[in-house]
């Protein structure tokens, strides 16, 4: 986008503004609206109008009084400081007058394009309604990236090669995961954590054949211990991923990728943020007993390797950090990959968890780069290709 020339044209951006609302409708994180603000003014700056289309919520093609992108046009507004329209349909000729009405230099906001089921679908048409509402398509909306959806991968086909791309964010996305899965392998550490191994197949799978070493934390570390023979007590496990957990730890070896599974953890007899029994071995856990977090040996392992890597992929928790008992081994985590990133190191970050950690615990600013799309970044991961990237590139 950066060598378009906007002025006096219809801008169509596809931004992903589906953000947590109370039920005032009051916004109550305004993160995805500040993540495409510099495509937006980059738009309006240059002259040109910027048509704004999002989903919210999953309405399924219906029209749902919640839902509507009306009670986002008052922080738009504010966030840029531009009059901004607001278009009661997201095609036809309410759009196209809303449009008309605005004035270059200024923002109209689209209707939920969730309220037509066509949108999900990927339906051909639909995405040609929404083309002729623009003379530039751009794609800003990464967390929608691996959704085949009419608005993020077949608008494009709309578009000629030289009135498309991808906005700032989504450059940033697709420039910051790339450089990370692409750098040397040797000196590269991915640490995969989160409830369940179900969740992160594709991902450990890619970073074991990818990366020098992957860390396994969280609840998903117990399935890994038990099918090494460990006792868990009553820690959470996915007893029908056994086999996947041994494969994958075959794997490993395969590739010389160093897998480090915890060694320790922290006990409790109850699911709740009340003291803890102790700190135990990992597959030694007493009956009634579970893990919810790592142990100082487990994290004292991370800190070291965390110490010489040069490039860090982070997704998901060491473990229940919500738990003020039960934060440390998730704490000291974003705290060594913030020091590691002052030494030089590259960093990512991604997943929900894993980004209200990092925001937690005070680091966001001290890592190189934080994700907005907790699924499209996954699959990125995983090395699948992202419909939303792939009409684009």
């Amino acid at each position: 986008m950066k060598t378009f020339d906007f002025s006096g044209k219809n801008v169509l951006i596809r931004v992903d503004f589906n953000v947590p609302q109370d039920k005032t409708l009051k916004i109550t994180d305004n993160t995805r609206i500040k993540a495409a603000l510099p495509t937006i003014m980059k738009v309006v700056e240059g002259g040109g109008k910027a048509v704004l289309m999002s989903h919210l919520g999953r309405p399924k093609g219906k029209w749902v009084a919640e839902l509507t992108l009306a009670s986002l046009v008052e922080e738009v507004a504010f966030l840029t400081g531009r009059k901004v329209h607001f278009a009661k349909d997201c095609i036809g000729d309410q759009a196209q007058e809303a449009i008309s009405i605005a004035s270059f230099g200024e923002i109209v906001l689209l209707e939920n394009l969730r309220y037509y089921i066509e949108e999900t679908a990927g339906d051909e048409s639909f995405a040609a309604s929404l083309s002729e509402l623009g003379d530039i398509y751009l794609n800003d909306a990464f967390g929608t990236a691996h959704r085949a959806h009419a608005s993020t991968a077949l608008i494009a086909e709309f578009f000629e090669e030289s009135k498309k791309g991808f906005g700032e964010l989504m450059n940033r996305e697709v420039a910051s995961i790339s450089k990370a899965l692409g750098s040397d392998k040797n000196t590269t550490v991915a640490i995969i954590g989160g409830a369940k191994v179900s969740s992160k197949i594709g991902v450990i799978n890619n970073m074991i054949a990818n990366v020098g070493t992957v860390v396994i934390g969280g609840g998903m570390g117990f399935t890994f211990v038990k099918a090494m023979g460990g006792s868990i007590g009553t820690s959470l496990v996915e007893d029908d991923k056994l086999d996947l957990a041994r494969d994958l730890i075959s794997k490993a070896k395969t590739y010389r990728c160093n897998l480090m599974i915890p060694e320790d953890t922290v006990i409790t007899s109850e699911f709740k943020d009340s003291p803890p029994a102790g700190v135990c071995p990992i597959g030694e856990i007493p009956d009634g007993y579970m893990g919810l977090d790592n142990g100082p040996a487990s994290i004292s392992k991370v800190i070291s390797v965390l110490s010489t890597a040069k490039t860090i992929i982070w997704n998901g928790p060491m473990g229940v950090f919500e738990f003020e008992y039960y934060a440390e081994g998730t704490k000291k985590v974003a705290q060594a990959i913030a020091g590691s990133t002052e030494n030089g190191a590259f960093s990512l970050i991604g997943g929900g968890d894993s980004v209200a950690a990092i925001n937690k615990f005070g680091f966001t600013d001290k890592v190189s780069y934080i994700s907005t799309g907790g699924g499209a970044m996954l699959e990125f991961l995983e090395g699948k290709e992202l419909p939303g990237v792939a009409a684009l590139s």
